[in-house]
């Protein structure tokens, strides 16, 4: 259902765009022309209210015409945007109440990075350790050493020697029949 209303959605504002770039030129001249712009669609017309900016989808419903609003997607998105608004200051509430006082992200952010002027990652501590949050986020991948290196070769060797053998006796034997 949600991929069906986004895909609707989406299709709607495909439509609206291209109207309003038709519209442009058709705005200059609305005196010309009249208040509304139509544009044939599958199963009808767009409509376009050149005074308002109301889109319309117009239909034959059989005993006329009939045209029905077209959402505005830019108020759903604003709607959802105060959504996320709200929600990201109630859990920055939440995670404010769980740090214990002076040990906030926000004071780690403080910290500058040297020469740079911005903010940088926590500084190392005082006894050469990393901080917490700093091995927390960093992965490090060793990488192979000799030893690792010729025991792969030699797993490749014997792997190769095994396919020639195995295609060796295949040519034998299809050739002995």
């Amino acid at each position: 259902m949600y991929a069906a209303t986004s895909l609707g959605l989406l299709r709607i504002f495909a439509i609206t765009t291209l109207l309003f770039c038709l519209a442009v030129p058709v705005l200059a001249q609305e005196s010309e022309k009249g208040r509304f712009t139509l544009v044939p669609m599958s199963g009808g017309f767009v409509r376009l209210d050149t005074r308002t900016g109301v889109v319309s989808h117009c239909e034959d419903k059989g005993s006329g015409w009939a045209c029905y609003a077209l959402p505005e997607e830019h108020a759903a998105l604003d709607k959802e945007i105060g959504r996320l608004l709200a929600e990201n200051e109630k859990l920055k509430a939440q995670l404010a109440a769980r740090e214990p006082a002076g040990n906030t992200q926000k004071d780690s952010l403080k910290q500058q990075a040297p020469g740079s002027g911005e903010p940088g990652p926590a500084a190392p501590k005082a006894d050469g350790r990393k901080s917490a949050d700093a091995n927390r986020n960093s992965i490090q991948i060793p990488l192979p050493n000799d030893r690792d290196l010729d025991r792969l070769m030699s797993f490749v060797e014997r792997a190769w020697r095994r396919l020639i053998e195995i295609a060796g006796r295949v040519q034998r034997d299809t050739s002995g029949i």
